[in-house]
């Protein structure tokens, strides 16, 4: 089954922060950092019921060698990214972005 693939605003302005502090750390590792996401992102698009929910019906897939995680909600054909977070941050950030308590 083809999904759309929303990424909200709030998630993209998570990518870039998180790619401006590893190519900060080294250059080249912000671009290790994005392709392993999209890694993680292809592997949702192939099986996105194959990611635990976590809260409320949202799931995550873990970004490999980084310590971050795509959560996500499966609504109908669609695929919304919510947030892509560093796995130490509050979960309550994420959850917000949800509407959920």
């Amino acid at each position: 089954m083809n999904r759309e693939l929303i990424v909200r605003p709030e998630a993209e302005a998570d990518l870039a922060r998180a790619f401006t502090w590893y190519e900060g750390r080294l250059r080249g590792l912000g671009y290790d950092f994005l392709n392993n996401t999209d890694a993680a992102v292809r592997g949702i698009m192939r099986n996105p019921e194959l990611y635990p929910i976590v809260h409320h019906g949202i799931r995550r897939a873990l970004v490999r060698r980084f310590p971050y995680a795509i959560f996500y909600l499966l609504e109908g054909t669609r695929i919304v990214v919510l947030a892509i977070f560093h796995a130490s941050r509050d979960p309550a950030h994420w959850q917000r972005r949800a509407g959920v308590p």
